[in-house]
């Protein structure tokens, strides 16, 4: 039998809470200041010191971009510093991860690794740039932070550094995506960036401006002045409306019970015994608007923004809590036409500030799925109602079983392809999600959109490649046991491999090489004895003791 994680994780918190970040704003302008309590560390063990960070501050950090998207929608600049002298920030916090198990540390730096792509994905999608201020001293996880802004200002006072020395310091590599954003999105140059990597003093000034490790510089006198010119013509940029009337994110309403996470609209119904976890999705209910007056007077209620903020909680609970649960089952419940008529709305109002920032957290939840290390399988049953948007999670599911009812022709389960399907929710690779399954290739994708908008039964849906198998009732409980069965009894090392191959096939960018380096490199890295053994020099660092490596080259 086994259990939840000792001391749950909360990934719910509100500005009134924070302790690590303080937000201000002006106009355009949101000032993001980084400001870490070293008390305040989210385990005991570590203090926070120059401005180091946890999986706490991530979750601050992650909650405030939340809220300048949805509550502040006249912010079109967030500007990233640090209220402390002299430090930017010194990335994660060294103790936090020599006292952590390998697990915490993948979970920390996926989140991580999610947040700093959110940044990207918001300045790509929603017209938020991202200016980092660099006041001080920026080393490892803080100048990755600097990275997934737009653009980047140091301070040039002759001591303010930008650099990643996990390889000389830690002997691990820069977990969220540090060295591929420094080659990919910065184009520093391949020797450049190995002298620049393997230093532990960092590069400053003009020669970090020269090598593309900032855009600019500025002396501590015109400092502020430069940063706040340069964030009002990024301002300039963006469409994000000056008079939107933003949408206050409450508390969700959650009940966590033992083996249970429930929600207005997201269940999880976790089995033990079988090292399951069924999550359900459930359709809008009632009446729902649909026009800009009714959604902005529905505010945070607005299914889709509701149901994309209870699903990303369910998922990061999950991932970070129940660590032995494998296998998640995904259902849906309820009326496919009233997901239609929510995907007719999104599709109609896309446009709109409110509607493009939903569409956006839907996108990125629906991404986090895409990555979490868990076998999913959809069971598409009755009463299901995967259709358009919620289609989705079925499309990122390692498998889909179908259930067949041919002499019950009323109960049988049905699938719908709708507009959102091409394209509303691209995967961090750029394509759609059934450009994925169907590698690309017109003549599968275009038989499916010729299907756009029908109710497909569990033949016709196999017969396009929609689903994996399409068990009839006489099969079905047998087929779904046997599958569930085999796939909780192999490796989970292996399978996460495997899952995090057969995902993201096709061509790569930026995003999926980072989190390809994040499974293969570090997690690999973070286990050896050079870093974690007793003399790694994760576990000697400020003891006063040197590091002792295995010189084999493996």
């Amino acid at each position: 039998m086994t259990t939840a994680i000792a001391h749950r994780v909360e990934y719910q918190t509100h500005p009134d809470a924070y302790r690590h970040i303080k937000l201000s704003f002006n106009g355009a302008i949101a000032t993001l200041a980084i400001d870490i309590d070293e008390t305040a560390g989210l385990r005991p063990g570590y203090k926070l010191k120059l401005n180091s960070y946890d999986l706490g501050v991530d979750i601050e950090l992650n909650d405030a971009i939340q809220r300048i998207r949805f509550e502040h929608p006249e912010v079109r600049t967030v500007i990233v510093t640090s209220a402390k002298d002299k430090v930017f920030c010194s990335g994660a916090n060294i103790f936090m991860l020599g006292v952590s198990s390998h697990a915490w540390k993948v979970n920390f730096c996926k989140f991580t690794n999610e947040t700093r792509n959110g940044l990207e994905d918001s300045s790509r999608h929603s017209g938020l740039k991202f200016l980092a201020a660099v006041n001080g001293a920026c080393a490892g996880g803080g100048y990755e932070l600097a990275l997934a802004c737009d653009e980047i200002i140091l301070v040039d006072d002759r001591s303010s550094a930008v650099s990643l020395p996990e390889v000389p310091l830690l002997g691990v590599l820069p977990g969220t995506g540090g060295l591929t954003r420094v080659t990919d999105k910065r184009h520093v140059r391949h020797d450049l960036a190995d002298i620049f990597c393997t230093s532990v003093e960092g590069v400053r000034g003009q020669k970090a401006r020269d090598w593309r490790l900032v855009d600019d510089i500025a002396k501590p006198a015109v400092f502020a002045a430069k940063v706040q010119a340069r964030a009002q013509e990024l301002a300039a940029l963006s469409d994000r409306p000056q008079d939107g009337r933003g949408v206050t994110l409450r508390p969700l309403q959650r009940t966590v019970e033992a083996d249970a996470l429930r929600y207005q609209h997201v269940t999880v119904e976790i089995d033990r015994a079988r090292r399951t976890a069924t999550f359900t999705a459930k359709a809008p209910a009632g009446a729902q608007p649909s026009d800009i007056a009714g959604i902005e007077a529905a505010g945070d209620q607005w299914y889709p923004l509701a149901f994309a903020r209870e699903l990303e909680d369910a998922i990061l609970q999950m991932r970070t809590n129940e660590l032995d649960i494998g296998v998640w089952l995904i259902k849906t419940q309820g009326d496919a036409a009233a997901v239609r008529a929510m995907d007719a709305t999104l599709v109609a109002h896309q446009g709109h500030w409110l509607v493009r920032e939903t569409i956006g957290l839907l996108r990125r939840t629906f991404s986090r799925l895409d990555v979490s290390s868990r076998s999913l399988f959809a069971l598409i049953e009755p009463g299901s109602c995967f259709a358009g948007t919620l289609l989705e999670l079925a499309l990122a599911c390692d498998r889909s079983y179908h259930l067949a009812l041919p002499d019950d022709e009323a109960h049988a389960p049905r699938i719908t392809v709708g507009d959102t399907n091409f394209g509303s929710y691209p995967m961090v690779t750029g394509q759609s999600r059934l450009q994925r399954r169907f590698y690309n290739e017109s003549a599968a994708l275009d038989a499916v959109r010729a299907q756009a908008g029908q109710s497909l039964d569990a033949d016709a849906a196999h017969a396009l490649g929609l689903v994996t198998a399409n068990p009839d009732d006489i099969d079905w409980a047998d087929e779904v046991r046997i599958a569930i069965e085999e796939r909780v009894a192999m490796s989970p090392d292996a399978l996460t491999g495997l899952e995090a191959n057969l995902r993201f096939n096709g061509s790569e960018n930026m995003f999926t090489r980072i989190f390809g380096r994040l499974t293969a490199w570090q997690n690999w890295i973070f286990q050896r004895p050079n870093a974690v053994g007793e003399k790694g020099a994760l576990k000697v660092y400020g003891k006063g003791d040197k590091a002792v490596f295995d010189w084999n080259r493996v």
